[in-house]
Formats: C-alpha cells, sequence, structure tokens
C-alpha cells in the first residue's frame, strides 16, 4: 500500500512578523484621535467661482460626520478584532504584546524583559512565538511561494 503524504506550506517568517507588526502598529494608530481633516469645516468660505447647484444628498458637513462615523466603525471594529487575538493568547505572550505593543507609551524591548522578569533570549522567544500565534488567530500569516515543478 503507498502512504498519503500531506505537506503542510511553509511560513514565511519576516513576512509574517512584518504583517504582525503592521497590524499592531495600525491599532495603535487607531488609539489616536481623529485626524484634523475630518472635522468639519465651520468657517465661510468665499470664492469668485459660483456655486453649482447639483442633485448631491449631503451638504459638506453630513459629509464629514458620516465619513467620520465610518472612519469609528471601522476602528472600533479593528481593535474588537485586535484585542479578541491577544486575548487567545497565553498569560505571558498576551502580558509582552500589550505592553510592547498595544499602550499608548512606547516600551523598548530591553525594559520590558526586564519588567516580565525573564532573560533576554527567552524575552525573543517568547516574542517571536506571541507574533506567530498572533498571525494564526489573525490569519494574518505569509506563505512561502512553491515553485513550479
Amino acid at each position: 500500500m503507498k502512504q498519503i503524504t500531506f505537506q503542510l506550506p511553509e511560513i514565511d517568517r519576516s513576512a509574517t512578523k512584518k504583517r504582525v507588526e503592521a497590524a499592531l502598529e495600525k491599532y495603535r494608530f487607531y488609539l489616536l484621535s481623529v485626524p484634523e481633516e475630518r472635522l468639519p469645516k465651520v468657517t465661510a468660505t468665499y470664492s469668485l467661482v459660483p456655486p453649482t447647484h447639483t442633485n448631491a444628498f449631503y451638504s459638506s458637513t453630513e459629509t464629514v460626520v458620516v465619513d467620520k462615523v465610518d472612519f469609528e466603525r471601522e476602528r472600533d471594529k479593528y481593535m474588537e478584532w485586535i484585542r479578541r487575538g491577544v486575548n487567545r493568547l497565553n498569560q505571558k505572550e498576551r502580558e509582552l504584546i500589550i505592553k510592547r505593543y498595544l499602550n499608548h507609551e512606547d516600551m523598548y524591548d530591553y525594559e520590558l524583559y526586564n519588567e516580565m522578569g525573564v532573560s533576554e533570549r527567552k524575552f525573543y522567544r517568547l516574542k517571536a512565538r506571541a507574533f506567530y500565534k498572533l498571525a494564526f488567530i489573525l490569519r494574518i500569516e505569509v506563505y512561502k511561494e512553491e515553485a513550479p515543478v
């Protein structure tokens, strides 16, 4: 009898790490306040060009408000997605990710491994494991392309 073999695709470690770091950086970005360009204009503007009357449904202020609400909805959904993923990690991995990437304050790796009471080597192994687990939980892992046979 022939045995059936099953090969799992190989993970591209550096691309996966970059993707997880980008997701965590986007989370940190969303912690910031709404950008100024999304705020509605409240001052009058004057122009030599006559106004055009279109069948536009919203005024510029309404459009800004709708865009702001859409942005906030997307932000909240994204932040909840990241939170749920991080909460599925074990306690040490969760502590590392939250303190290093999800807080407002920047913290360096050496500060964190000293605070956690682990060696530098163990810290980086823990960090790598947390990144790969998080990549699989969030389904953002990157696979290497197989060469055509």
